[in-house]
């Protein structure tokens, strides 16, 4: 008998001997980009899901069993996410904190639904993810591109009940899409804009665009765009004298913003998800990741919070089967480095949810 098989035989007669000495293993994955030009992302994933099982393992696991973790590398590819989501399905994971883009999202929610895995997006953003789901069991962490346009468009028709609004968008698919969205949020709780019009991206020449925004007497420029464009507009509002308030998105959360617009930057108004590293609950988790050398950014925070959301879940349906998890998802309440966690009936999950920033000295500050 070879040395393999009589280890293996001899392994057979102890488990069966003392059944108690074989420790019960839950596999669970995250499946992002690892590798690549958003491999930083994939780095923030794994750092928060190893320490989130690192410590969920620590006090007893899930339901008496320990977490084992499986890391899949999408490649922010639809293909390669189905690829990978099928072979989660033959390693049987019980969950899946993922995917990052909603390229690989989207088309791997089927994959799992059909097979009954839960899945948590801790960044997929796009409305379509949740209410488009496939299934019960498809739940994300990340803020809803509309919710942005929500908070900005209540914000200009209060804020700006009396003043003139100029509504401007790069004729991006984001751009247009936000400034599209503020729009009808804003004209339905009854202002109407003075100004709304498209200009191109790339365009590095905004004196006519900011000299009718002048004769025009506008108070407050809406940009739907990116930082470059929004900083030369910043910057060329000031060499007019135009005294307007630049208000924009998440896109202009960029240092380079400021390497644009420089001083004449200042008092710009932004949304922006509310930063996971400043909650109070993250405190904890967060210098434990920063005293290992691992980024404590915010998909990291973000997937440590699915992973909880989903083992709490578990602990409360005494199960991992997902329709019993799904379940309590969807109807429970759950404490984790976020803050208190819930999920709607939609799937998506009330934090982190947009706040507002303005960048003075050089920094963006929270309002």
């Amino acid at each position: 008998m070879s040395y393999q098989r009589l280890a293996a035989g001899i392994t057979l007669v102890a488990c069966s001997l003392f059944p108690g000495s074989a420790l019960a293993e839950i596999l669970i994955a995250i499946a992002g980009p690892m590798k690549g030009q958003f491999s930083q992302f994939g780095e923030q994933m794994r750092a928060g899901a190893e320490q989130a099982v690192e410590d969920i393992n620590a006090k007893g696991g899930v339901n008496g069993e320990q977490l084992v973790l499986e890391i899949a590398d999408d490649a922010c590819s639809a293909d390669q996410a189905v690829a990978v989501a099928n072979q989660l399905i033959g390693k049987e994971v019980a969950f899946v904190a993922g995917h990052f883009c909603f390229s690989a999202s989207i088309p791997a929610s089927e994959v799992y639904s059909n097979a009954g895995i839960i899945q948590i997006s801790p960044a997929t953003t796009l409305p379509k993810f949740t209410d488009e789901r496939p299934g019960r069991g498809i739940f994300r962490l990340a803020p809803r591109d509309d919710a942005q346009s929500k908070v900005a468009g209540r914000f200009l028709a209060e804020a700006y009940s009396t003043g003139r609004i100029a509504i401007l968008h790069d004729k991006t698919a984001y751009g247009k899409g936000l400034t599209d969205a503020v729009k009808t949020v804003m004209n339905d709780l009854g202002k109407t804009e003075s100004i709304s019009r498209g200009f191109d991206a790339g365009e590095d020449n905004f004196r006519s665009l900011v000299s009718q925004l002048k004769l025009e007497n506008i108070d407050v420029v809406y940009l739907g765009g990116y930082h470059p464009e929004a900083g030369q507009i910043k910057l060329e509002m000031d060499r007019q004298g135009l005294n307007a308030v630049l208000v924009s998105g998440d896109a202009v959360m960029s240092e380079d913003y400021w390497v644009v617009a420089g001083p004449s930057g200042g008092g710009t108004l932004f949304t922006y998800p509310a930063v996971p590293r400043e909650m109070s609950a993250a405190q904890t988790v967060v210098a434990v990741l920063e005293d290992g050398g691992k980024p404590a950014d915010r998909y990291a925070l973000t997937t440590y919070a699915a992973i909880q959301a989903w083992a709490q879940a578990a602990e409360t349906a005494a199960s991992i089967a997902s329709e019993d998890v799904a379940k309590a998802l969807s109807e429970g309440s759950f404490e984790t480095v976020l803050g208190t966690l819930t999920f709607d009936e939609n799937g998506d999950s009330n934090i982190p949810d947009y706040v507002w920033f303005e960048w003075r000295d050089g920094e963006p500050h929270r309002m």
